[in-house]
């Protein structure tokens, strides 16, 4: 009986294994460093890197480093952890810009998907906790 239940037990763990269902771990929690660097910069460095990231800092804002990204641009501050609402890159992205400069972002480019927007939506309301520094290139 019990080389029963260890066979099933081996055969349920490949089961789920192959399932695509995973642990929840770090890049599932949107507080942490690692769901930045795995989920949300890969949206920012897609839909906001030509304006936004390496050399190219448009209306003053780089979105590179944690210190640009909090330091915002030149219409003031663009993220405000914890407070998605009053986060200017929220409203840009959703295309509910200001009154006194509506352009939604990117410019030019359909709105950006909005499971994507969540995401970020989810990463701003934990914090919009990022590293430091920007991740290697890779």
């Amino acid at each position: 009986m019990r080389q029963v239940l260890i066979v099933a037990s081996v055969i349920a763990a490949a089961i789920l294994a192959g399932s695509g269902l995973r642990t929840v771990g770090a890049q599932e929690n949107p507080g942490t460093a690692a769901f930045y660097t795995a989920k949300v910069r890969p949206v920012l460095v897609t839909n906001c890197g030509k304006c936004h990231f390496d050399m190219n800092h448009k209306g003053g804002l780089s979105l590179a480093t944690r210190a640009s990204a909090l330091k915002g641009g030149r219409d003031g501050v663009v993220i405000v952890p914890g407070d998605p609402a009053n986060s200017l890159l929220v409203k840009l992205i959703n295309h509910d810009g200001p009154p006194d400069d509506p352009k939604p972002m990117p410019p030019k480019a359909p709105k950006i998907d909005d499971a994507d927007i969540a995401l970020i939506t989810q990463w701003i309301k934990a914090g919009a906790v990022m590293p430091d520094d920007p991740p290697a290139a890779q």
